[in-house]
């Protein structure tokens, strides 16, 4: 007996690359198991490709590049996330993963009641939750949360400043006053 798995376009979330780094490239791969639109900032274009990638939508192209063909090439003015977050709510998309250096979602807020964001660096999933959020966790898995609201979880112990541990395998779940509470949950990419 087999599974049969019907994706419909635009169903999983876009990947945008904007500062690769040194991202883990079996992450990099979960991240692409399900062939999500590829969008990439020109400045991660050459080194994106050279892992073998086919690149969906370039954003601020160069002039002096040469880019694969049937490659969606968008020219913005504004910063580069903020450009990417428009135009998947404009596509329609649901959801995006970003990959970047930097995992400042509170920035993204305007945002977020319109599309789901995760932004992934080295070492961290960062991403905005709503109250009653529960999620399985196993045991040691560390979260970062801002002290700026008050909210109540379940399964986790504070270990240091904003930093909390899993106690147990098992759910967290998460309740606050407030729209959003902002998590960044540390993760070990090897």
């Amino acid at each position: 007996m087999s599974s049969h798995h019907i994706i419909r376009e635009k169903q999983e979330p876009a990947l945008y690359i904007h500062q690769l780094g040194d991202f883990n490239e079996e992450y990099l791969g979960q991240l692409l198991e399900w062939s999500p639109t590829l969008i990439v900032n020109s400045s991660e274009y050459e080194k994106v490709i050279s892992l073998g990638l086919k690149v969906d939508v370039v954003l601020n192209p160069s002039t002096k590049q040469d880019y694969q063909e049937n490659t969606r090439l968008i020219e913005k003015m504004k910063a580069d996330v903020l450009e990417v977050l428009e135009f998947l709510i404009e596509e329609g998309y649901q959801a995006v993963n970003i990959i970047d250096q930097d995992g400042q979602l509170p920035d993204l807020i305007d945002y977020i009641p319109q599309i789901n964001i995760v932004i992934f660096t080295t070492y961290t999933k960062n991403y905005a939750i709503q109250t009653g959020f529960k999620v399985w966790k196993p045991k040691g898995t560390e979260f970062q949360i801002p002290l700026t609201n008050y909210f109540e979880t379940s399964n986790l112990l504070p270990n240091q400043k904003e930093r909390f541990e899993v106690i147990n395998d098992g759910f967290v779940e998460f309740t606050f006053a407030g729209t959003y509470l902002f998590l960044r949950e540390y993760y070990d990419p090897t």
